[in-house]
């Protein structure tokens, strides 16, 4: 935290500000008052007591903190919410269709975001206290701080249907920071929900994770599946996932404010070539060393090799090549029972059963009851067809 003795009046400090984010390269910057989200802690409440927060078990933890600013620092006046944009510069849509490819999310095919604007957040209060004074704390998403009813309240743009932040100005694309400070600064007022009866969103979602409009259930959602989830992805959405190894942007795409967004600047945001649409087969191969390698600097590498390519595994058995067999079939022997039960399921797709029957009882020795238990799902007979039934004399 950085304190110093106040300098200039609250108007006057609030320009500072928004100044020295402009010339951080952040796009969009508004005030809000820490009181100005009262609605947003018991919605929080309403969603963890219903589960559809998963094995997301730091947001009950956090919960009472997470409700309110004041929680998380009593000391706090106001929040500042600052937004990057990180448009892609093309459809992200477009690599579902190679099916021998990945899709990773936007904003996980560069560097992590999270380092990014919080060095950038550092650098403005380093510059912002020395002449304004105040105290200062940065957050960028790690935080128990509910950025995008913040940003809501600070006239960033409304949160849409998919619960996510949408910008006239910027489509559903804007990365946020934000910088709570001590001093009294002059709040923005909250932009109007520009939805209307539009749900384009809601029909892109994959996994129909959205039970109803502007509600999210994580346990459904292909991004809290890809990343967030410790476990077996539920057999009934694997064959919904596609390629989507990382993430899934297909409801922020489909928004139809993306067509009014400006492509962000940043050059460090800019998608790394060989993150376009990465061949499976090629991830299917990464050890634990080159996992990390590969995925240095990017927030990729905290969800693990043995998450990751479970996802790989699952986008093996989406694919339709049979080509692919083999690498699902290599890591039938990899040390993680959570890559070997995806690869179990990867085979059942793409082999038929006889060969399927073989490979089964060349793993007959596998010790893991899940594993065990995909082997099992996988070479159970079809259950038979109903018989017809007599039409009536």
């Amino acid at each position: 935290m950085l304190r110093g003795p106040r300098l200039l009046d609250p108007a006057a400090a609030k320009a500072l500000l928004l100044a020295l984010a402009r010339e951080e390269g952040f796009d969009a910057m508004g005030v809000a008052a820490p009181d100005a989200i009262s609605h947003a802690g018991p919605r929080l409440m309403e969603w963890i007591a219903l589960g559809a927060h998963g094995d997301m078990d730091w947001m009950p933890q956090t919960a009472d903190r997470r409700a309110a600013p004041g929680n998380l620092w009593p000391d706090i006046r106001s929040v500042v919410m600052l937004g990057l944009n990180y448009g892609p510069d093309e459809d992200p849509r477009a690599a579902l269709a190679q099916t021998s490819g990945g899709t990773i999310s936007v904003y996980a095919r560069g560097d992590d975001y999270h380092e990014l604007i919080k060095g950038k957040l550092k650098r403005i209060c380093s510059r912002f206290v020395p002449r304004a004074g105040g105290a200062v704390k940065v957050f960028v998403d790690t935080a128990p701080l509910m950025e995008k009813p913040l940003a809501e309240a600070a006239g960033l743009g409304w949160q849409g249907k998919h619960t996510n932040l949408v910008s006239r100005t910027r489509g559903s694309w804007l990365l946020l920071g934000a910088i709570a400070t001590d001093l009294a600064l002059p709040p923005d007022p909250r932009v109007e929900d520009h939805c209307g009866s539009c749900r384009a969103c809601l029909d892109a979602c994959p996994t129909n994770a959205f039970p109803a409009p502007y509600r999210i259930d994580a346990r459904r959602c292909v991004s809290y599946l890809t990343i967030e989830h410790r476990g077996p992805i539920p057999h009934e959405l694997r064959p919904l996932m596609g390629n989507r190894i990382y993430g899934c942007d297909d409801c922020l795409a489909a928004c139809p404010w993306n067509k009014f967004a400006v492509l962000g600047h940043e050059a460090r945001l800019a998608a790394r070539e060989e993150n376009r649409a990465p061949a499976l087969a090629e991830l299917a191969r990464l050890d634990d060393a080159r996992f990390r390698a590969r995925f240095t600097k990017s927030p990729i590498k905290r969800t693990g090799r043995t998450r990751f390519l479970r996802n790989v595994l699952i986008a093996i058995g989406n694919s339709g090549e049979p080509a692919l067999a083999a690498e699902a079939e290599r890591l039938l022997g990899d040390d993680a029972p959570l890559v070997r039960g995806a690869a179990v399921w990867a085979l059942s797709r793409l082999l038929s059963a006889p060969d399927l029957a073989r490979l089964k009882a060349y793993h007959d020795g596998e010790r893991d009851g899940q594993v065990r238990e995909e082997w099992q799902r996988a070479t159970a007979p079809a259950p038979a067809a109903p018989a017809p039934t007599e039409p009536p004399s």
